[in-house]
């Protein structure tokens, strides 16, 4: 059973999300909250699997609670991209994932399964615009960090593929691409997939 933590300072986004997770045999909401400060309460006292968390709340920020739950908790960012432009820093502070409010209840659902699983999924509409928005440096990174296979991987989890696909993508193994990634995680120093992503946007590894 996956555990989850809502915080969001909109009761209705509350109770929306609450009704489509726990219509899930695999899922369980363990609390919801309308603040950053109750969000961190609540986390240590359930340890939940994973958090859904707003980027804008009062007290607390999603930003500084991100920072705060990520080393124990898988965090899912719920945004409502046009306003939040602080998903980069999010991400820097160890987001699993990034989802719009819009997303839908399968995308949820989804998200939530992904994070449980160490595989992040980020919306389309984000991976495409928001990683993008960001990926505008002076200067891109040193793609010779990498092997050509391990550019092949970063490739397509820029593109949101899950760890199974990239495999049958790649026509690779499970445990080639759990392989690759750890190396790729260790050479760029970061995080997660997410953090992975966003190297590959502003290498431009990944067309718009």
């Amino acid at each position: 059973m996956i555990s989850v933590l809502i915080a969001d300072d909109q009761e209705m986004v509350r109770v929306g999300f609450r009704m489509i997770l726990e219509k899930q045999p695999d899922i369980t909401v363990v609390a919801d909250v309308p603040d950053g400060v109750s969000a961190v309460t609540a986390a240590r006292e359930h340890n939940p699997d994973v958090a859904l968390l707003d980027i804008r709340m009062p007290g607390l920020d999603g930003l500084e609670v991100t920072k705060k739950l990520s080393p124990t908790t898988k965090v899912v960012v719920v945004t409502t991209f046009d306003l939040d432009e602080y998903v980069h820093t999010a991400l820097e502070n160890g987001a699993s994932g990034f989802l719009t409010k819009d997303a839908g209840p399968a995308l949820l659902v989804e998200a939530v399964r992904a994070a449980a699983a160490g595989n992040a999924l980020i919306s389309p509409q984000v991976t495409v615009r928001m990683l993008e928005h960001f990926a505008r440096p002076a200067q891109r990174p040193d793609l010779s960090l990498l092997t050509a296979r391990e550019q092949d991987v970063v490739r397509e989890v820029a593109r949101g593929l899950s760890n199974q696909e990239i495999a049958s993508s790649l026509f690779l193994s499970l445990s080639t691409v759990k392989t690759h990634l750890a190396s790729v995680q260790t050479k760029l120093n970061v995080k997660n997939r997410v953090g992975i992503a966003s190297w590959a946007w502003r290498a431009g590894l990944v067309n718009s």
